[in-house]
């Protein structure tokens, strides 16, 4: 940071905290020839750019990854040099990256701080993501039968086709599309696009889910870099503000959640909505994630922007952009899936034009995590 900028620093702190910038890898099935610190090396040195901000204006570094899919127990210690984290406030969460910027903004709105480092990591090429999940059931009643997210997924699929009509056939058209919608613009590895047909001729492997009908687990890494008030009018064109935020978990016996909804995702819309002041659900922008097909049409709906059993009607001719950049199904990242979804709506709002949209001044941004989708994480951004 420049004399100028560095005389900005530990003003009288507004609450207001904006994401300033963002990078991130080309989410891959395998990034075979680069290990976690190349990858996460490769966001950080590319998200100050611009800026006019390095990593010595940087007050804490908050990440996101997981000590099951990494292999090895707190293995974010082995990466705090590629993360910048050398001598400076370090925190790691163990979910889905859009609670650490949860945590990064709350910290900066606080003023314990103004500038953070948010960052989210997987390479789930190099475990068994079957394995992961199932370590997060009941190991009594659950694992022993084989329960496990794939089952939960289809479990939650069948009651919500069933309580809507909704067809197998139109969960294929919502994956063709976003597997077109990634490799029109996401920053994402696809050789080819599946059409519907290929959709419902994949293997079934939870009805009535086919493979190509859940997401696909990809390697990648994401940075966002997050800013009080004073520091984002300075460091960033159009800074894109934290206006609503909202958490919420479901029940952890799957037996008790509510059959076909997710009852934790409007919760925690409603708790961000709230925040924001948004008395109606009206953003240009959605970028969410999702287990599933169905669970995305069910998140769309847990938001708001749709009614119940008709989320679907979202996918063509909608006032709502979602997921232009594809979104979780041919892309998910697991533990940096939700910061993707953040990264890409900051582009969306800040980049007038960008996928065709005019001039777009809210957006609303899902993450999730566990076995079917248990908890979740929603804001709302504005510029």
């Amino acid at each position: 940071m420049g004399d100028g900028l560095e005389s900005e620093k530990h003003k009288m702190n507004t609450g207001k905290v904006a994401a300033i910038a963002s990078a991130q890898t080309e989410l891959r099935t395998a990034w075979s020839g680069a290990q976690h610190i190349d990858l996460i090396s490769a966001v950080v040195t590319q998200v100050f750019k611009g800026t006019g901000l390095d990593l010595d204006d940087v007050d804490f570094v908050l990440n996101s990854g997981s000590d099951v899919l990494d292999g090895r127990s707190i293995s974010n210690c082995g990466f705090l040099g590629a993360m910048g984290a050398h001598h400076k406030e370090e925190s790691r969460v163990e979910e889905d990256g859009l609670w650490a910027a949860l945590y990064g903004v709350t910290k900066i709105a606080s003023g314990a701080a103004d500038v953070g480092l948010i960052l989210a990591y997987s390479k789930p090429s190099e475990s068994d993501v079957n394995l992961f999940y199932s370590s997060q059931c009941e190991p009594f009643y659950q694992r022993p039968v084989g329960f496990d997210h794939r089952a939960a997924s289809g479990m939650q699929a069948q009651s919500y086709l069933r309580a809507h009509g909704v067809t197998e056939t139109q969960l294929a058209n919502v994956v063709s599309r976003r597997w077109q919608d990634a490799a029109q613009r996401g920053r994402v590895a696809i050789a080819a696009v599946p059409d519907a047909e290929a959709v419902l001729a994949s293997v079934n492997v939870a009805a009535p889910l086919r493979k190509l009908m859940m997401s696909r687990p990809v390697d990648g890494a994401v940075a966002v870099l997050l800013a009080s008030e004073d520091i984002a009018r300075r460091a960033a064109r159009t800074p894109v503000w934290f206006t609503g935020m909202g958490a919420s978990m479901d029940r952890h016996a799957f037996a008790a959640r509510q059959p076909g909804v997710l009852e934790a995702c409007s919760v925690a819309a409603r708790r961000a909505y709230d925040n924001a002041g948004w008395k109606s659900v009206r953003p240009a922008v959605a970028e969410v994630s999702a287990s599933s097909a169905a669970s995305e049409l069910m998140v769309l709906e847990s938001l708001g922007l749709a009614a119940p059993g008709h989320g679907i009607d979202l996918l063509d001719g909608a006032d709502v952009a979602v997921n232009l950049s594809g979104g979780a199904l041919p892309a998910d990242p697991i533990m940096a899936t939700g910061l993707v979804r953040l990264s890409e709506a900051m582009r969306q709002l800040s980049t007038p034009g960008l996928y065709g949209l005019k001039a777009p001044t809210a957006a609303v941004v899902h993450g999730a995590g566990g076995v079917g989708m248990q908890t979740h994480c929603a804001m709302t951004l504005e510029v």
